[in-house]
């Protein structure tokens, strides 16, 4: 069975970088990088099966890995053998699964706002509860659940117009995509131990606000992956690209010409 090709943005030129999103967003969350990095690198900005427009084309993973597959399948079909590859949040584990399946395709890696953890008991009965959500209101249930630690208190206080903004990318998710991404989460391996096997060049980012990864996890891949670079992003919560988008583009844009 042939993979489906998701939809993507592709921009600039130069180093390809590919950038995924987290849940339950899509490729509109790196719009400020789309524009912003495109004279540093070719810009690949996919919408995870089951999200966007790829929320069409198939059954949509269950698996981190599945998703992998399916950023490898892109490259494919766009030529391109090793790409720097990024993630956010659940972005993040899927650039983690795609270090883990796909590594020798990996030239650098950018992981924001994201953990390398399992799920705890806690956080897995916390995922069941949001898909009852999903089935029982849809995407405006799970935008209303998730919405309070999507941002950070400076972003709100300062920015309030990022909140419609961000809620309404997550209230136009698909309940299938965002049944099977739920899945996918809480199934995922930890990849803690597979942190030491990481020896490209790897930046991980994250918003000094961050309630649902906190700093503290960023702190701990950091430690874990040798001469990995970590940037806190002041004034910034889970969406640091999103919320700070300056500031983000320009650590990505110096790790990039260091790549």
């Amino acid at each position: 069975m042939t993979t489906p090709v998701l939809a993507h943005d592709d921009a600039g030129s130069g180093t390809p970088l590919v950038l995924l999103h987290g849940f339950p967003l899509d490729r509109a969350l790196w719009a400020p990088q789309r524009r912003a990095l495109a004279g540093a690198a070719r810009v690949i900005i996919p919408d995870l099966r089951g999200f966007g427009e790829s929320a069409a084309l198939g059954d949509p993973p269950t698996t981190v890995d599945g998703h992998a597959d399916d950023i490898a399948a892109l490259l494919d079909a766009l030529g391109l053998e090793r790409v720097v590859i990024g993630g956010m949040s659940m972005g993040g584990y899927v650039a983690l699964a795609f270090w883990r399946r796909h590594r020798a395709r990996v030239a650098a890696l950018l992981l924001a706002d994201t953990r390398a953890g399992a799920d705890s008991a806690e956080g897995k009965e916390k995922r069941r509860a949001m898909m009852e959500t999903a089935r029982t209101i849809g995407a405006r249930g799970v935008a209303d659940a998730m919405m309070p630690g999507l941002l950070g208190k400076t972003t709100r206080a300062k920015r309030p117009e990022t909140e419609p903004e961000l809620r309404a990318i997550l209230e136009r998710a698909s309940v299938p995509g965002i049944l099977a991404a739920i899945q996918a989460m809480m199934d995922r391996p930890d990849a803690s131990a597979m942190l030491a096997t990481i020896d490209v060049p790897t930046l991980i980012v994250v918003g000094e606000e961050d309630a649902l990864t906190p700093v503290k996890e960023s702190e701990a891949m950091h430690a874990a992956i040798a001469g990995s670079r970590l940037e806190i992003i002041p004034g910034a919560g889970h969406c640091a690209n999103f919320e700070r988008p300056a500031a983000f583009d320009h650590v990505v844009e110096e790790f990039l010409r260091g790549v």
